[in-house]
């Protein structure tokens, strides 16, 4: 009989290529990892792995058996969740990634959401940026998160994570230079380009997140589509010093619609043809669980309350 948890080191050795990077993933070691796929390929009956040089590289029946691993884990995946619905009432813990910004706008609302519907559930929020969601996700560390991702900086596709959409937001270009009296310039008229809007800012210093995030890879990726090479003075991954920044002459930056209020005075807001799509994402065959599927609806329920509180103040 195959062992569950080896198939899934040979899924993630599929996926991530060396066993250096499932070991890093996975919190083992790799002397660890090989001795597992060592005693799978026992059980399989056939060589799973053969060296590539200096590397280990999946056989065709090692393709063939990692394939099969994705099915496996999801539909045990699955098992859990139905079984999770068998019980009465839903309760426990549920480790919920956020990325930061989602953070103030849309967690506590559903956690309150969560609270009033289901008292005895224990939510745990850890945030993290989006690129690292799904190896997370996949190491099962997290059983649910929030994630994003941009135009320019799509989602890497991924069989074994579930995602369902929440919101779809405008990307503002956040500058210097209103007069400041309180007030906050912004523009949310729709028209010019990329490189009209941002053309102008060229040769101006740019803040960006941190490299390695996706906000970082959205801010080059923008700027180049426009025609230039951005010039980062800083990378701060909060919104709120994005803008604050922006706002006494130190750079450029793109805030999302849900970071862009409330604003500090002196900033200039210029809304782009540039979106950024919130999603809740699970592992496949998760959607069922009681748990997951409550903070799904919370969520959702966040999300319409907070698109009401915008209209309702917008002028």
């Amino acid at each position: 009989m195959l062992d569950v948890r080896r198939l899934h080191l040979l899924r993630e050795l599929d996926r991530r290529g060396t066993i250096a990077a499932v070991a890093e993933a996975l919190a083992y070691t790799a002397s660890a990892v090989s001795q597992q796929l060592s005693v799978l390929e026992r059980e399989a009956g056939v060589p799973l792995l053969e060296r590539s040089g200096r590397r280990v590289v999946l056989t065709p029946a090692g393709r063939t058996l990692a394939a099969h691993a994705d099915a496996v884990l999801e539909r045990l995946e699955r098992a859990v969740s139905e079984l999770a619905g068998a019980r009465e009432g839903i309760g426990g813990s549920l480790r919920i990634g956020t990325f930061p910004s989602g953070g103030p706008a849309i967690v506590p609302a559903a956690l309150a959401e969560l609270a009033l519907q289901h008292p005895t559930l224990e939510p745990m929020v850890r945030e993290i940026d989006s690129a690292r969601v799904s190896d997370t996700l996949r190491a099962g560390e997290l059983d649910v998160a929030l994630v994003h991702d941009y135009d320019f900086v799509p989602a890497s596709p991924d069989t074994a994570i579930e995602q369902v959409p929440l919101l779809e937001e405008p990307v503002f270009l956040a500058t210097g230079g209103a007069d400041r009296t309180g007030q906050v310039a912004r523009s949310d008229v729709r028209g010019g380009t990329l490189a009209e809007l941002l053309g102008p800012w060229a040769t101006s210093p740019w803040i960006t997140a941190r490299d390695g995030t996706t906000g970082h890879a959205m801010a080059v990726r923008a700027c180049q589509a426009a025609g230039f090479q951005p010039r980062i003075r800083h990378q701060v991954n909060d919104f709120r010093t994005v803008l604050a920044l922006a706002a006494i002459g130190q750079g450029a930056g793109f805030v999302p619609e849900m970071a862009a209020d409330p604003a500090p005075e002196g900033v200039v807001l210029t809304r782009l043809p540039l979106f950024r799509r919130s999603r809740v994402a699970f592992r496949a065959g998760g959607g069922t669980h009681p748990a997951i599927a409550a903070f799904v609806t919370a969520a959702r329920a966040a999300v319409t309350a907070l698109g009401s509180a915008t209209s309702n103040a917008a002028p």
